[in-house]
């Protein structure tokens, strides 16, 4: 039987992963150092262009191991990436059922309203513009440990370091 060609087949197969889909190697550097000051155990895994994160998603090419590269709990997704921009990415991932448990926070430099617009038009469950410094970014990311654990309870999946 024929697929749909926009679909994708995938083991279901959630870790605590955060996926952060991020072309800016200094952004990526910031919110890997925010993750690991705001004590979050989690693993996080980085996509570099719209193309590389529904590759990743899909569980195709080098991301083909759900051992190493599991389905994430949440996306960290930048709008303005190469190849594939965020609204792509969401309007892609939003299509596939299998992967709906996916949350999705827009993390980007634009509070372009029309953008804000489309992205929660799209299914992203939050929009967040990306702080200017490294503190600031900290603070965002604790912020955002705290919505989840709120959010998920009694579930929550972010995991926190003692």
């Amino acid at each position: 039987m024929p697929l749909a060609q926009n679909k994708c087949i995938v083991e279901v197969h959630y870790e605590a992963t955060v996926l952060l889909c991020e072309d800016d190697p200094d952004d990526v550097l910031l919110t890997q150092i925010a993750f690991e000051k705001a004590r979050l155990a989690n693993p996080l895994q980085v996509a570099r262009d719209g193309e590389e994160a529904i590759a990743y998603l899909k569980g195709e090419g080098r991301f083909a191991d759900r051992t190493r590269f599991p389905l994430p709990i949440l996306l960290l997704l930048d709008l303005k990436m190469p190849k594939l921009d965020g609204f792509h990415v969401l309007q892609w991932l939003r299509g596939q059922p299998e992967l709906n448990r996916v949350a999705v926070a827009i993390m980007t430099s634009s509070d372009h309203d029309p953008d804000v617009s489309r992205a929660y038009e799209l299914g992203a469950d939050s929009y967040l513009i990306k702080p200017p410094d490294a503190g600031a970014l900290l603070a965002l990311v604790q912020r955002l440990r705290a919505y989840w654990l709120i959010l998920n309870e009694p579930h929550g999946s972010m995991l926190v370091r003692s």
